[in-house]
């Protein structure tokens, strides 16, 4: 059983490093991958889907059709449609607010200065299959690109062995608008995304998580496409004082170590006996978990009970470790919140567990991890924009200011530059 942690002792590196491996390895093999669908296009596709997925696409082709996603519907029930569409009304309101305006600002000589707001005009999405699929994924990508105004929003997702896609995450991308939908996944689909095939046209930006080889090929094609993020292992950490009870605390905690056995769910607090209690009820609590498996290798490895001193003692903790779901389990939480500086999303109070922001509440779940949420940001409407300046200087305007601008290009050498306000010059 796993034992508690005093923050004096504890080695912060071993929480918040993870390790794939050979990374050098495996970044070379992904960039093979890439290279062989810049030359192969459709054909590397179906080789590379075979070859990694063990599904020949052949028959049924890279592209889902309108009979496939009409048959998926025939495949979920009411309830489902009823939840995914009030989980798409939830998120879509929620973006709605972020949404930005072009401006434009007059001077009184005349000159116009101002700022664009323009829409990518097509993204892709990525949608991890693998060991759980995940029709909120759809939800979280998409929604935001729907409500900045991209015209062409593509999805990829690994196919399932008999070559389909679950019909919950082809009924959710139908539901969103989604324009496009292709059964390939891994680091090929990143680079069909990045540079085009026969089938596939390029997109603008890629977003979405996946598994390492995604998040490699995400890094190697950026500056052809933008990305959101590298996205790595969920994690969540938890703060709580007294008030915490340790059956929630553990579910909670279990929640994230599910996902991946290099996710980390760790639990911070003053009191050792609340910490004590949880550390039993999570064992307690994985030997009924169908994916106990997943989650006891994470647990074991990545998991930690960490006591501290008190509560600004922990909040100063999760503030390094700056954790992709932080859940604050404390009296009056809204008197921390102010404290919270480094965090993907931030859950208050008992009532408030991390699933709530993953499926339903309205915030993105598309967070950053790895400690990057201390220059990150969570996916929102922003990601899907571009913003243009507006410079128009009235003739006033030139003449007043050219003396400054000539002198301003002069000291950095760049005499052509001077020249250019010279000879408008009066």
């Amino acid at each position: 059983m796993k034992a508690v942690q005093k923050y004096s002792e504890l080695d912060i590196k071993m929480l918040t490093t993870k390790s794939y491996g050979d990374d050098d390895k495996l970044a070379s093999k992904v960039a093979d991958i890439i290279n062989q669908v810049k030359e192969e296009g459709n054909r590397a596709l179906y080789d590379l889907t075979l070859k990694y997925d063990h599904v020949d696409l052949n028959k049924k082709g890279l592209k889902v059709t309108d009979d496939e996603i009409q048959v998926a519907y025939t495949k979920v029930d009411d309830f489902y449609l009823k939840a995914i569409r009030q989980a798409i009304s939830n998120v879509k309101d929620y973006h709605q607010k972020q949404k930005r305006s072009s401006w434009f600002d007059t001077a009184e000589d005349g000159s116009i200065l101002g700022q664009l707001i323009v829409a990518l005009k097509r993204v892709g999405i990525y949608v991890p299959g693998g060991t759980a699929a995940y029709p909120s994924s759809v939800l979280m990508n998409a929604l935001p690109a729907v409500v900045a105004g991209v015209e062409e929003i593509v999805m990829v997702s690994p196919p399932l062995k008999d070559g389909n896609l679950l019909p919950e995450v082809l009924v959710a991308a139908a539901e969103c608008g989604v324009s496009e939908i292709y059964k390939i996944g891994g680091a090929q689909a990143v680079a069909a995304l990045a540079y085009g095939t026969e089938t596939i046209a390029k997109v603008d930006k890629i977003t979405g998580p996946g598994n390492i080889f995604v998040t490699l090929a995400k890094k190697q094609v950026y500056g052809t496409v933008d990305i959101d993020m590298l996205a790595g292992p969920s994690e969540i950490l938890i703060l709580t004082d007294e008030s915490g009870e340790p059956k929630e605390l553990a579910a909670d905690l279990l929640s994230q170590a599910e996902h991946d056995t290099l996710a980390s769910a760790i639990l911070v607090s003053p009191n050792l006996d609340l910490l004590e209690r949880t550390i039993e009820e999570v064992e307690s609590q994985l030997l009924a978990l169908p994916r106990a498996d997943i989650a006891r290798a994470s647990w074991e490895k990545y998991g930690a009970a960490i006591l501290v001193k008190d509560v600004q003692e922990g909040m100063d903790l999760a503030n390094l470790i700056a954790p992709e779901h932080f859940e604050l389990v404390v009296k009056d939480p809204f008197s921390w919140l102010g404290k919270v500086k480094n965090a993907g999303a931030v859950f208050l109070g008992r009532n408030t567990p991390e699933p709530v922001g993953d499926y339903f509440a309205g915030p993105n779940h598309v967070l950053p991890t790895g400690g990057t949420a201390r220059f990150y940001s969570v996916l929102d409407v922003d990601a899907f924009i571009k913003k243009i300046s507006v410079i128009n200087y009235s003739e006033q305007a030139l003449q007043r200011d050219a003396d400054e601008i000539m002198y301003l290009a002069r000291s950095e050498g760049l005499e052509a530059h001077a020249r250019a306000i010279e000879v408008r010059k009066r």
